[in-house]
């Protein structure tokens, strides 16, 4: 494997909606040196605002992970970055004019689209790795996180919810970028019917509908085309992840 740092070949762009504050978004993906990461930069501000998507500009993950700097923000990147991921692509600026990605179909399906038509550059310099070389576990709650040395690297996720529908759902990956694209791209974002009053009153998932997201009432799915796999809940968190 080329192990070399890569980015998009051209720039390319996409408008929707955003989930949560429920307005248009315009954003495109252009272009970016080595070494420099993912790169956010908000356009519908004075003197527009910078944010690389680190770990260290993580302000908020309630619904969405949020970063920000400066008190300026950008909400809902995950499925953005996943494709990114997913894709190999370790450098790009992301220009948008608001302070959420949109939502597409809830999917990272149509990032992996943008990103495939734009196409990849090969750069001069080295991808990073986090070699892991000692087990480790942390625990919150009913939840957890475990790390293993390995060879390759190998996602367990596993899910439990009191419904019906999903109860306890399990998927294991050897990522690859093939496997990224037809097991885990295409897996949408799922919320509960009897959640949506509660979101709406907290001012989150404005822009939430069929459209973009799996809906689940008390016994089944709302989506007239159903799902796209039968453990589509699992595979989405592990996209998410």
């Amino acid at each position: 494997m080329d192990s070399r740092q890569r980015t998009v070949a051209k720039a390319i762009g996409c408008k929707g909606i955003g989930l949560h504050s429920g307005k248009t978004v315009g954003m495109t993906i252009k272009p970016a040196p080595a070494d420099s990461g993912i790169i956010f930069e908000r356009l519908d501000i004075p003197d527009s605002c910078k944010i690389k998507a680190s770990f260290d500009n993580v302000i908020q993950t309630n619904m969405a992970t949020t970063i920000g700097v400066n008190g300026y923000r950008i909400s809902t990147v995950e499925h953005l970055m996943a494709a990114f991921f997913g894709m190999g692509i370790d450098n790009a600026l992301v220009q948008i004019d608001g302070e959420e990605v949109p939502i597409m179909d809830g999917s990272s399906a149509p990032f992996v689209d943008l990103l495939d038509s734009a196409g990849v550059t090969v750069q001069d310099r080295y991808k990073r790795f986090l070699i892991v070389k000692n087990p480790m576990k942390v625990t919150d709650g009913n939840r957890s996180v475990q790390l293993h040395p390995s060879d390759e690297l190998r996602i367990t996720y596993r899910i439990d919810f009191d419904h019906p529908l999903i109860k306890d759902q399990s998927y294991e990956m050897v990522f690859s970028k093939s496997n990224f694209i037809r097991e885990i791209s295409r897996a949408r974002t799922f919320g509960f019917l009897k959640d949506v009053q509660t979101l709406w009153n907290n001012g989150l998932a404005k822009g939430g509908s069929l459209e973009n997201a799996i809906v689940v009432d008390e016994f089944g799915v709302l989506n007239e085309d159903g799902l796209r796999y039968k453990n589509e809940f699992v595979r989405h968190k592990l996209l998410d992840f």
